[in-house]
């Protein structure tokens, strides 16, 4: 495969992933481990956005007095609908960004070759990039892309980014809800799947990153994201729908 190919196909795989709203929504576990500790969520998407219920802490399952507070938390949530739609705009904000830095990634790197790998959802191109020295990022977020080299993976069949996998050879200014510097040697790996009819998700997340916020203070991110058991719902399900999906589930 020549440069050429391997940017037409990571072109293919960025159109595809931003053109991939095919309604469906579905249900699944989260697993966090972060500097606060280990939590377990069951989620179920809807078109008034995500709605969440912790099933576990500590990879135990939860007190009484925390399965309370969390029946109190959604019931509260039923009963105020602008709390959801507070959270659907975030959450759409941070799609929306999300999107915007994908969209620029076939121009922010010059990839290459690097062979074939076997996934969950079968073979996929390996494909090796550098930062594009021509690259002008279009924004403050978009600088980070500078200081980024590594492997990005593409679904054979689909077409489908299946794995990122980058690490820091720089300092890079970074911007992203908070402004600073993220330090050389910090390191991101994102997986994604077809978690069914061809729809797919985020798997599995991987940020180990340190720096400086503006006004130097330390950020250090270290964080493991795992989701899984994924069963879809019905596409007009509301956030009520969702609540009640939740909360007539046992613990877990």
């Amino acid at each position: 495969m020549s440069p050429g190919d391997a940017q037409a196909l990571i072109r293919r795989a960025v159109h595809n992933e931003l053109n991939s709203h095919d309604g469906l929504r579905f249900r699944f576990t989260i697993r966090k481990s972060d500097e606060k500790g280990i939590t377990t969520k069951e989620i179920v998407q809807t078109a008034d956005g995500d709605v969440a219920r912790l099933i576990s802490s500590g990879d135990k399952p939860l007190t009484a007095e925390q399965a309370a507070a969390e029946k109190e938390r959604l019931d509260n949530l039923y009963n105020h609908p602008e709390i959801q739609a507070h959270r659907k705009n975030r959450e759409h904000a941070d799609e929306s960004r999300g999107d915007e830095l994908a969209r620029v990634l076939p121009d922010a790197f010059l990839f290459t070759y690097a062979g074939m790998a076997e996934t969950p959802s079968g073979p996929s191109v390996k494909l090796a990039f550098v930062p594009n020295p021509g690259f002008t990022p279009p924004d403050y977020e978009a600088r980070v892309f500078h200081g980024m080299a590594g492997e990005v993976w593409v679904d054979q069949r689909q077409e489908r980014m299946t794995r990122f996998d980058a690490h820091l050879i720089s300092d890079v200014e970074f911007g992203w809800g908070i402004f600073g510097k993220l330090f050389k040697g910090g390191t991101i790996l994102v997986e994604a799947q077809d978690v069914g009819n061809h729809h797919w998700e985020q798997t599995h997340e991987r940020l180990n990153l340190t720096g400086k916020e503006l006004m130097f203070k330390d950020l250090v991110i270290n964080t493991t994201e795992d989701e899984s058991n994924y069963q879809q719902v019905p596409n007009n399900w509301t956030y009520k729908d969702a609540i009640h999906a939740l909360e007539n589930t046992p613990g877990k």
